[in-house]
């Protein structure tokens, strides 16, 4: 037997077991959405190492001079170091666990990204949250010079003039089903 085929039988037997307690796993898994600021870490050794790779990427960092391209630089991280996977349960991973494992779903990259922008030093930096019936979107957003930038996971950077825009963008109009929430590492608050 191949390695190849050896790693499918392991993989094929790993998604048995998780799949025969994903309720238990789950179970364990219970986060509020107001718990959501706990994910972000800008602080976790893991992060602050990231941060500083992409820190030391500049002459002499400055966050007045530098933070945009750095930003810049924290979503190419991601794009590249974090495979996109939707595992078939509810799993929290913390940022260090994603940048570990090179893996997460959506909101995972999106709270890795969060976790550097503020490791970098713009703390109004956010992940937003929108949800419609069961599909969920997750995008970054941070305030800079009096400017609203919108970093949708796997895309480009983008600018807004303001939230209602951002809102906007993101599929969330006055009368849609769309609900959209925001948090970092110190607040949440529905915004829709």
């Amino acid at each position: 037997m191949s390695e190849d085929e050896l790693l499918k039988k392991y993989n094929a037997l790993y998604l048995e077991i998780i799949m025969r307690y994903r309720e238990k796993i789950e179970e364990g898994e219970r986060l509020h959405l107001a718990e959501l600021p706990k994910l972000v870490t800008p602080y976790e050794e893991a992060v602050a190492a990231s941060v500083n790779k992409i820190k030391e990427s500049f002459p002499s960092y400055s966050y007045d001079q530098d933070f945009q391209e750095a930003a810049k630089k924290a979503n190419e991280f991601v794009k590249s170091s974090v495979a996109r996977v939707s595992p078939p349960l509810q799993f929290w991973l913390t940022p260090s666990e994603v940048i570990s494992i090179g893996a997460g779903d959506v909101l995972d990259q999106a709270v890795l990204l969060c976790s550097l922008l503020i490791g970098l030093g713009n703390l109004s930096s956010k992940v937003i949250g929108t949800v419609k019936g069961e599909e969920k979107a997750y995008a970054v957003y941070y305030e800079l010079d009096g400017k609203i930038f919108v970093i949708e996971l796997g895309k480009e950077m983008s600018e807004v003039k303001d939230k209602n825009e951002l809102l906007a963008k993101l599929g969330v109009y006055m009368g849609s089903e769309t609900t959209a929430y925001e948090f970092n590492d110190k607040m949440y608050g529905s915004l829709a």
